[in-house]
Order: C-alpha cells, then sequence, then structure tokens
C-alpha cells in the first residue's frame, strides 16, 4: 500500500490543486519520497510511480498531467490538448478542463493562478531569474488571452526558498537595485558582504504589481524543513550528488 500523499492547497483557489510535498512517493535514498523530477537522476521507474500517483491525485490520466522543459525563463505558453513532448518554457496557461499544469521546483517558486470565473489557469516556475524576466507578468498575460479577467486572476505562490536561507553576493543585490533601488527592500544584511534575499516577498510585489485580484504565499521554506521538501541549496551545503523535485499542480 502505497504510504499517503501530502498536499498542500490555498482557499484562494477555488479549483483543483494542490503543492505536493516530498512525502508518499516511491523514490528511495536522497529522492526519498515523491521526486517528480525525470531529470534528476533517480530510477525512471520511481519517478513514473510518483507522477501516476499525482496524476491520480488529481483525477486525471497520466497523460494529461502536463509539464514544459524549465529554462529558468520568462516564456508562458497556452495548451489545449495533451503535450506530445516537453516545450522549453517556465509557465502554462489553459481553458481546457480535464488539463492538470504542472511545475517543478526545489527552492524556486511555484505560482498557481485561476481566474475562478473565466475557467483559466495558470502556473509558473518563478526562480529568481524568471521573476526578475516576468515569467508572473507573462503568466498573467497568457491568461487573459484566453479570456482571464486580471483583477479576477488569484495566484499563489507555494513552498519556496526563504529569506533566512537563501543568502546571495554583491553583484545579485546590484541586479536588482540596478534594475529599481527599490528593490533594496527584499535584501536584508547577511555576513560579511553577503545578503538574504525575500524571493517570496519580491514574488508577491510582482504580482500585487501586475494588477491581479489576489496574491498569497502559503509561507513554507523549502530548505528548513527536509523531511517534507527538496531542496537544491540544502543539497548543495550538504555535498550530495543530486536532489529531488516537488511538484505543484492545478486544473479545471
Amino acid at each position: 500500500m502505497p504510504a499517503t500523499l501530502e498536499i498542500i492547497t490555498s482557499d484562494a483557489l477555488p479549483v483543483p490543486h494542490g503543492f505536493f510535498t516530498r512525502r508518499g512517493g516511491a523514490s528511495s535514498g536522497i529522492f526519498a519520497g515523491l521526486n517528480c523530477g525525470a531529470g534528476s537522476s533517480d530510477q525512471a521507474e520511481a519517478v513514473a510511480i510518483n507522477r501516476t500517483r499525482v496524476a491520480e491525485a488529481m483525477g486525471v490520466p497520466p497523460d494529461h498531467l502536463l509539464g514544459v522543459h524549465q529554462i529558468h525563463s520568462a516564456t508562458a505558453i497556452p495548451v489545449t490538448a495533451p503535450l506530445s513532448g516537453k516545450p522549453q518554457a517556465d509557465a502554462m496557461v489553459t481553458a481546457t478542463p480535464g488539463l492538470a499544469l504542472s511545475i517543478l521546483t526545489a527552492d524556486c517558486q511555484p505560482v498557481l493562478f485561476a481566474d475562478p470565473q473565466a475557467r483559466v489557469i495558470g502556473a509558473a516556475h518563478a526562480g529568481w531569474r524568471g521573476t526578475f524576466d516576468g515569467v508572473l507578468e507573462a503568466t498573467v498575460a497568457a491568461m487573459e488571452s484566453l479570456g482571464a479577467a486580471r483583477k479576477a486572476i488569484r495566484a499563489v505562490i507555494g513552498p519556496c526558498i526563504s529569506q533566512r536561507a537563501y543568502e546571495v553576493g554583491p553583484e545579485f543585490f546590484e541586479t536588482f537595485t540596478d534594475e529599481d533601488r527599490d528593490n533594496a527592500r527584499f535584501f536584508a544584511s547577511g555576513s560579511g558582504d553577503r545578503m538574504l534575499f525575500d524571493l517570496p516577498a519580491y514574488g508577491l510585489h510582482r504580482l500585487r504589481a501586475a494588477g491581479i485580484g489576489h496574491a498569497e504565499w502559503t509561507r513554507h521554506c523549502t530548505y528548513h524543513d527536509p523531511d517534507r521538501f527538496f531542496s537544491y541549496r540544502r543539497t548543495t551545503h550538504a555535498r550530495e550528488a543530486d536532489y529531488g523535485r516537488l511538484i505543484s499542480v492545478i486544473r479545471l
């Protein structure tokens, strides 16, 4: 009997969705639990089992659990049918019932969107680069192209790295403050010349500035909760060979 999946949801999204934790999967070792990343060095059979369990939990066939080849871009694509491959993009939108949009993360922000009135949904992979370059705004615009109303769109940022775990260097800080001096408010002082970056606060700022109706963060930190979440940065600090990928899904 497979272990029970753990799924974090938000009342802000009145459509089927979930930010899945690592609990309840078939993977073992450093990937223990629900690793859904086919790009990891985990056993392909285990990843396939995990993804099938996620599809079942979302009430769709496995081939209707859609994903893209994430490249830290600002590209959002509309989808109307199961994908034959994995296009390079970092967000998807759809108005087609029965399609589940999925995003993989391991510290980056998974962001799920819905306009419940227009019945349009979206999912975005938003690390610092994608967020900085406009992937969240691109997702909103793509939803509008399918009939969504900006003021009716709700967005929820799922588990991601929190500020106290996200240490960056001065060049990173300068990238943000060169674009807008007000971006300094998303940084706190770290040790020496290091800074601590608040990725979810920056994501919420970009979402709210885009004029959508509601934006929130679930307030789960991937780095500081190893029992529930995979974390690229935690893996790097532990000098482990690879890391699992969390999956976040939304469907109509």
